[in-house]
């Protein structure tokens, strides 16, 4: 597969209907206009590519070559820089209807550069009620030459409203298989191939977490503990000692990922409002910034909470992984394990507790990433999981 869509992996059924759409779009004889419509919604377990293939999407229906990946519309929608493609990427815990009500407004306009407005929301499932209302209003009666596109787990109402969804065209997303990961690791990342391999087979078929592990140390080891979890629950205090571990580690990389940006952006602020300078002006400008740095402070504390919530979430997601291995092997079920790497542990588990068991701890893990998702105190949902993970 060339041009856009040469990363859109495993999705071959999917990206039939695109480039037929992409034609339609076009005016392309022979193709029905039926094809096209206003709103998509891409829908798909993690790491299946939802965005991507929505990005991909943006980028062809820009292109005048419908795609060739090449042109400056490839490009400037790839990174993100298209001046008619805009990008509703939240980074805290929701988007807001003051977000989304600005962005609408903005895709009302008409295209600049190409001949669409695009408005791709990378995490529907995280708009309020107040932003998919905002959002509906505009599916409803969109502007002629804009586009909606929407990337949401599934088509749930906890993910996206009925109201929403009905009036969009809904593409699902398959996991993608292990050969095709490892393939798009070697050829596009220049992963060594027995790393792309490992880590494309241990990653349920999510390419960007096979990316991280073939990429990234200490991502590995982080995997390795994890993993070593259900063996290391021998004691009551293990129990608290591991929950604290693994919360330490969360706050600990969401704090790493913070400093790292939250630092430069508010220099960036200060400095576009005129800190430093000097004179009338510069003094009234300083005077009224202290409620745009109380935004953006506020903003970024939200983004680390919410930094903190998805390092735990990937934590839990290998944990249930683990468990369902044990499941397998304790019913004999011959079926891959999603943790090749892990057979003996997962031997022993299955002999320790049985099916039965592993799917009560697995009930455990899936108990928690429900309640963090819901705000219950991360603490307080980790030590409950560990609890019944040792209690069994």
């Amino acid at each position: 597969m060339t041009g856009v869509f040469a990363d859109v992996i495993g999705q071959p059924e999917a990206v039939d209907v695109l480039r037929i759409a992409v034609a339609a779009a076009h005016g392309d004889p022979g193709v029905p206009t039926a094809a096209m419509t206003h709103a998509w919604l891409f829908t798909g377990p993690p790491g299946s590519g939802r965005s991507v293939a929505a990005r991909a999407f943006a980028a062809a229906l820009e292109c005048p070559d419908r795609g060739c990946g090449h042109c400056s519309h490839c490009h400037t929608v790839l990174s993100g820089t298209h001046a008619d493609v805009r990008s509703v990427v939240p980074e805290g815990l929701t988007i807001s209807v003051k977000e989304m009500r600005a962005v609408v407004q903005l895709a009302a306009r008409r295209p600049v550069t190409g001949p669409w407005q695009i408005v791709l929301i990378e995490d529907a499932d995280r708009l309020t009620e107040g932003a998919s209302n905002a959002l509906l209003k505009s599916i409803e009666e969109p502007p002629p030459r804009t586009i909606f596109l929407l990337c949401a787990p599934s088509t749930h109402p906890d993910d996206v409203s009925v109201t929403i969804r009905s009036r969009c065209r809904v593409l699902s997303l398959r996991i993608p298989p292990a050969a095709a990961i490892s393939e798009v690791l070697i050829r596009r990342d220049g992963i060594d191939p027995e790393m792309a391999q490992w880590a494309a087979s241990v990653a349920a078929g999510h390419v960007g977490r096979a990316r991280r592990l073939a990429r990234d140390e200490e991502a590995r080891d982080q995997r390795s503990r994890i993993l070593a979890l259900p063996g290391a629950l021998r004691s009551m205090s293990d129990v608290f000692n591991e929950a604290g571990d693994l919360l330490a580690a969360a706050k600990g990389e969401a704090k790493t990922v913070s400093d790292r940006r939250d630092g430069a952006e508010l220099e960036e602020l200060r400095t576009a409002l005129g800190a430093g300078g000097t004179g009338r002006g510069a003094i009234g400008a300083a005077r009224g910034t202290a409620g745009v740095v109380k935004d953006l402070e506020k903003r970024q504390k939200s983004r680390s909470t919410r930094t903190e919530r998805d390092v735990l979430d990937r934590a839990l997601v290998d944990l249930s992984g683990f468990y369902r291995d044990v499941i397998a092997r304790g019913l004999g079920a011959s079926v891959e394990l999603t943790n090749p790497d892990m057979a003996r542990e997962v031997d022993t588990a299955a002999a320790r507790y049985g099916a039965v068991g592993a799917l009560r701890r697995l009930d455990a893990v899936l108990a928690c990433r429900e309640a963090i998702e819901q705000n219950v105190k991360p603490q307080i949902a980790v030590e409950s999981m560990m609890m019944k993970l040792y209690r069994g």
